[in-house]
């Protein structure tokens, strides 16, 4: 289960908003109990840094997936580049919480005019243990805002979201 704060909510739907007709991404840094919660801490939007090189780099990794011109735009695909996930998680290890150790949780993007479900492209492209929040954009506006987490099959599964009101400090 991951835990937010509406204002965590709303830094994402604002994102997806802005980003519309494009996909948004960015990363969620927050503390996972020895239960399996998660807390998110913060959110980090990031730039979508996909491009032709991005695609080449992910069929090389992913073959299946190939390059397909009408698929892979940043209406369609999301990249984030490698040097901002070294800063966040970077950053997340200068925090401090009561609860253990700040630490990269998991990654959220946007799907714009389409569900806010893993494509296969996402589910081949996840890791393992992060959770994956994924926000529908329909027309500009932004819908649903959902959860996934890999099984030990490499299939998603719904992640429940618990988004708390903002003003109780968790810290």
């Amino acid at each position: 289960m991951l835990h937010l704060t509406s204002d965590h909510a709303a830094v994402i739907l604002d994102h997806a908003q802005q980003a519309y007709p494009d996909e948004c991404c960015g990363l969620l840094i927050g503390i996972t109990t020895p239960d399996g919660q998660r807390s998110l801490l913060e959110v980090i939007p990031t730039r979508n840094a996909w491009d032709w090189e991005a695609a080449e780099q992910m069929a090389n990794a992913q073959p299946s997936l190939g390059i397909d011109r009408q698929q892979d735009k940043r209406s369609r695909r999301y990249w984030i580049d490698p040097q901002d996930l070294l800063q966040a998680q970077r950053y997340a290890r200068t925090l401090t919480h009561r609860d253990g150790t700040p630490n990269l949780i998991g990654i959220y993007h946007s799907h714009p005019d389409h569900p806010a479900r893993p494509s296969e492209c996402d589910r081949l492209c996840a890791w393992p243990d992060y959770s994956y929040i994924i926000v529908s954009v329909h027309h500009g506006v932004p819908q649903d805002l959902l959860c996934w987490k890999l099984d030990p099959h490499h299939q998603f599964l719904s992640e429940p979201i618990v988004i708390q009101p903002t003003g109780g400090d968790r810290s």
